[in-house]
């Protein structure tokens, strides 16, 4: 199992309008593209929040092999609909892990 992991800062101004999109909008879209099993989508907690608010989405994909076929093939678009919506208003770090049974 891999699991893709999107940290974000969100800017507090724009933080309903984000959340509300992402679980509106954003993460069903990407769901939609049939290539995850399930997703979350987290706060971090204990953090200094001067600069925003940090969210953590997580994505699960049966191989990595799904995973390539959503970053080449849906991220492109979905990444430009985030920053058309939001600008600069986020930053996101990307990685990816794997599930250790």
């Amino acid at each position: 199992m891999i699991v893709y992991n999107v940290t974000m800062k969100v800017d507090k101004d724009a933080a309903d309008e984000w959340l509300k999109w992402m679980k509106e909008e954003h993460m069903p879209a990407l769901m939609n593209t049939g290539l995850f099993t399930d997703k979350h989508l987290f706060r971090l907690l204990e953090q200094d929040e001067s600069e925003g608010i940090t969210y953590v989405a997580q994505y699960f994909c049966k191989n990595i092999d799904s995973y390539n076929e959503y970053i080449n093939t849906h991220a492109p678009r979905l990444r430009e609909i985030s920053f058309q919506r939001f600008g600069n208003k986020f930053i996101a770090f990307r990685s990816i892990m794997q599930v250790e049974a």
